[in-house]
């Protein structure tokens, strides 16, 4: 089968597929093209993929070539008219939120493969790009807070005297949080975590965390690990139990999503009036409107003398780690996709229902339909 990587637009500086990965593909009988440059960014030159067996092609050309087709961030309305009906293509499109970009995909008549769609299910654990890239935005939120809090992280025992370690309260303990938690440990800070979901508990004081408890939250195992919309009573507890924590801290770091929906807002502009001068917030939830009031995506802003970063590209700022992950995942799919040189679009298998979203000139992604 002949694969395109195509360069990603700016700001993104990931790429698709790694020259590890290409060097597999080619070596199990299939051609690789690649877009001139499109590793640049990765710090990952056209000859190191040349090395690995790919072929060095124009955008257009690779466009009007390859069967398979591999870019991140979703194809613009002009490279969709380059694509002819029945080729495939493989990125993170986020159906259940770009649902117009969606239906023109189905009338183009290709094969759409959403990467964040891959059920967060045990056998998919190593394709589950979500995962992975959380890993990535957790460690550098971290980061960033670090930089931006005008106090030290780790307690100090210095001739001037002691200096306190930084609170931290990461709310959400998904894969982003737990990594949050276990940097947050690493500089020396005090770490509490909060989750709706009370299983995780466990995990959050594995890695030192002290877990913030609310009563009756409602938790669903077949939600793929994600959090459930809570009732009205339980919201209530919960920004009464959060608030606590929120001003106490010098760094609150939010992951909260509901798939599908607006970011809940946890921390509200009474909150951030009553936090120390000088507190960061870090929104990862920053996309889908940020669980802090304030919040803009993409940007730092200061409100009530606290900063306020929201960022949803994290994963970018760490490139070469972060392709060759998202490549990992990338290359994990492709095992259940190609049989030797050929396609498998098995709808049988649940991996592959659950990532295709359109196929045949239609949209077929059953969450979506509903």
């Amino acid at each position: 089968m002949i694969l395109g990587i195509l360069k990603e637009p700016s700001p993104e500086t990931r790429v698709s597929l790694h020259p590890e990965a290409v060097k597999v593909l080619t070596g199990s009988g299939n051609q690789v093209l690649i877009e001139t440059g499109a590793g640049d960014s990765s710090f990952l030159s056209d000859a190191v993929y040349q090395e690995a067996g790919a072929t060095v092609k124009s955008r257009v050309e690779v466009l009007e070539t390859a069967e398979m087709i591999f870019q991140i961030t979703p194809l613009d309305a002009e490279d969709q008219k380059k694509l002819s009906r029945g080729k495939y293509l493989v990125g993170v499109y986020q159906p259940l939120v770009a649902r117009e970009l969606m239906k023109s995909l189905a009338e183009t008549g290709v094969t759409l493969l959403s990467m964040d769609s891959i059920p967060r299910i045990t056998r998919a654990q190593s394709m589950d790009v979500l995962s992975s890239m959380s890993t990535v935005s957790g460690y550098k939120a971290v980061l960033l807070a670090a930089a931006n809090l005008p106090r030290f992280f780790p307690m100090l025992m210095t001739a001037a005297g002691t200096i306190a370690p930084a609170k931290v309260l990461i709310i959400g303990a998904g894969v982003a949080g737990l990594q949050a938690i276990a940097t947050a440990k690493r500089l020396g800070a005090v770490v509490e975590a909060f989750d709706t979901r009370p299983s995780v508990k466990e995990q959050v004081e594995s890695l030192g965390g002290k877990f913030v408890e609310v009563p009756g939250a409602v938790e669903d195992k077949g939600a793929g690990g994600y959090a459930v919309e809570q009732s009205e009573e339980y919201k209530q507890k919960q920004s009464e139990m959060l608030e606590k924590s929120i001003i106490k801290s010098d760094v609150v770091i939010t992951t909260a999503l509901i798939p599908g929906r607006k970011a809940p807002i946890l921390i509200t502009r009474s909150m951030l009036e009553k936090m120390k001068a000088g507190a960061v917030v870090v929104d990862l939830a920053a996309a889908n409107g940020g669980n802090c009031e304030g919040t803009e995506n993409n940007k730092t802003v200061t409100l009530s003398g606290v900063t306020i970063i929201g960022n949803s590209a994290l994963p970018a700022s760490m490139p070469e780690d972060a392709s060759k992950m998202y490549s990992k995942n990338v290359q994990n799919l492709l095992k259940l996709l190609l049989n030797e040189d050929k396609i498998n679009l098995n709808f049988e298998d649940e991996i592959i229902k659950g990532t295709c979203i359109t196929h045949d000139g239609a949209i077929i992604y059953e969450p979506l339909l509903k």
